[in-house]
């Protein structure tokens, strides 16, 4: 799991190891590192920690050789590694750009490439979860950061379908405002990364976060395994969202032509416009969270 160290994905890697799973988790600070090995223990659970970029491909592979050998085999992926640039996209430089592509896209990326091959070499199937983001369907405050969850969202529902005859499956987890963070990651920027256009969220901001009625790292890690164990395309978390997407995708709905559709085109392109896995009959029912969340 990349990004596990601190936040959402220290959340589902907590709700791993308790259902019994071997767990490894990546970040880029050792003290969180270390941080994360001592709650874990002081829980009685099993965590390996590596200090890993996702921005680098090889050593994604060589984390991928090294889970190999250490474990056997890979089972499931979880692409968590991200960081939250908010602001005006008018106001981001290139360096912005270059940063946030890089980790929330490129980063995704780059697990999949070091670890697929894994999950489909013991031919019994697996799991990948990338981790976007409710951004990522309502676009409505930071435009940089929510392309690169939109981007993750449909990359899932892609490999979601090509994967499906190999017996892998991948979900889009789209997290809501959860207790992390990810607003103080950007503090750590690589200065191969130059200047921001943004201003750092301060350490007041931090603060004011943690008073806020946001869900637990733990209660969304927890939906994660759900989501899992349920083979869930989508993971979904706030349900304080549903009314506001589906006036966005309402939205959508109205801009398509009122005329005729072209039977002809239609019918030279039916793989581009449907796909089995959003048929009615193939989808999951909606979750209904344990009573004691």
């Amino acid at each position: 799991m990349t990004g596990g160290s601190s936040g959402i994905g220290r959340g589902i890697a907590l709700a791993f190891a308790q259902a019994g799973m071997k767990v490894l988790v990546t970040g880029r600070r050792q003290s969180l590192l270390e941080e994360t090995q001592g709650i874990f223990h002081s829980k009685g659970l099993e965590v390996e920690t590596q200090s890993v970029d996702v921005t680098d491909l090889q050593s994604m592979r060589r984390l991928a050789d090294d889970v190999q050998e250490r474990y056997g085999r890979v089972d499931v992926l979880v692409n968590n590694a991200g960081i939250g640039l908010t602001g005006p996209v008018a106001d981001a430089t290139e360096d912005d750009w270059n940063w946030v592509i890089d980790v929330n896209i490129r980063g995704v990326g780059h697990g999949i490439q070091a670890f697929l091959p894994k999950l489909q070499a013991h031919g019994e199937g697996g799991w990948i979860i990338n981790t976007s983001s409710m951004g990522g369907l309502m676009p409505i405050v930071a435009g940089l950061y929510s392309m690169t969850k939109a981007a993750i969202i449909a990359l899932s529902e892609a490999m979601h379908i090509e994967l499906l005859d190999q017996n892998i499956g991948v979900s889009a987890y789209l997290p809501g405002p959860v207790h992390s963070n990810i607003a103080l990651g950007t503090s750590t920027r690589p200065p191969e990364y130059g200047e921001s256009g943004y201003t750092p969220a301060s350490p007041e901001f931090a603060a004011r976060s943690k008073q806020q009625p946001y869900m637990s790292a733990e209660e969304a890690g927890q939906r994660v395994l759900q989501g899992l164990l349920r083979g869930d395309m989508f993971i979904l978390t706030h349900p304080e969202f549903k009314a506001g997407v589906i006036k966005r995708h309402r939205t959508i709905e109205d801009s398509f032509p009122q005329e005729m559709i072209n039977e002809e085109r239609a019918a030279a392109i039916p793989f581009l416009t449907d796909s089995p896995v959003y048929w009615e009959e193939n989808r999951n029912f909606s979750p209904t969270p344990p009573s004691h969340w």
